[in-house]
């Protein structure tokens, strides 16, 4: 195999890696609080001989989260909650804290506020928030300060990652990251409100169409180099 076709095929490779990531944004497009993503490409010096030449080839094994802020819809909801600005929610799961923007919560049997996924919500202190029994007006401030019947009884956690770039996607709406999570002084929250998913349907789809001619023209290259190599085995052969 000739570097040519080395080099197509891991960019080939990489294209298929981003027209996935192209297609999980689009299929989350309505997704409260989901991240679109992006892959990074990275080009790969290869040394070809003794001499110092080299093959470049393209490798796409990172993927960057976007965090530009979603649309925030109204819901009314006592539980339902949005960031205006920077900052996460977090989460905790069997995998350990995670991060997430998805702000859909509601109190358990035992008045723990959970996700849909039965994953609880946390304080500011990393602690579960449990809303006390028989609390009928439940009112949540900007800062995150929540409170029964005019008495606070605890504080929604926001957080930021140290270096957003340390910011990952782990599965659904939720994230890990590379350092632990800080959390934010002054933070925006709503009640009532949730944050739609940032990602824009009309540029994923145009994205994933020149993705999409840009696999078929690497293709028809590795096609074209196959039927030449062929060619030349059976030349040489006769």
């Amino acid at each position: 195999m000739d570097n040519a076709t080395y080099a197509t095929l891991t960019r080939q490779s990489g294209l298929m890696k981003e027209m996935r990531a192209v297609a999980n944004n689009i299929a989350n497009a309505n997704t409260t609080g989901f991240r679109r993503e992006g892959v990074i490409f990275a080009e790969h010096l290869a040394a070809t001989d003794r001499h110092g030449d080299t093959l470049s080839m393209a490798h796409a094994r990172g993927r960057l989260v976007d965090l530009r802020q979603g649309v925030l819809t109204q819901t009314n909801g006592r539980f339902d909650l949005a960031i205006e600005g920077e900052g996460f929610f977090m989460i905790e799961t069997p995998e350990g804290n995670r991060l997430t923007r998805a702000g859909a919560f509601m109190p358990s049997s035992e008045g723990e506020l959970m996700n849909a996924d039965g994953h609880r919500l946390l304080d500011e202190g990393q602690g579960p928030i449990i809303v006390p029994t028989g609390a009928s007006a439940i009112a949540i401030g900007s800062d995150g300060t929540l409170s029964a019947n005019g008495l606070p009884f605890g504080r929604v956690g926001v957080f930021a990652a140290p270096d957003p770039a340390g910011i990952f996607h782990e599965g659904g709406t939720s994230f890990a990251t590379d350092a632990d999570p800080e959390p934010i002084e002054n933070p925006q929250v709503r009640q009532g409100f949730l944050e739609e998913s940032n990602v824009d349907p009309v540029f994923e789809i145009t994205r994933m169409i020149e993705v999409q001619r840009a696999y078929e023209l690497g293709q028809s290259f590795l096609e074209r180099e196959d039927q030449r190599i062929r060619g030349a085995i059976t030349a040489m052969t006769r």
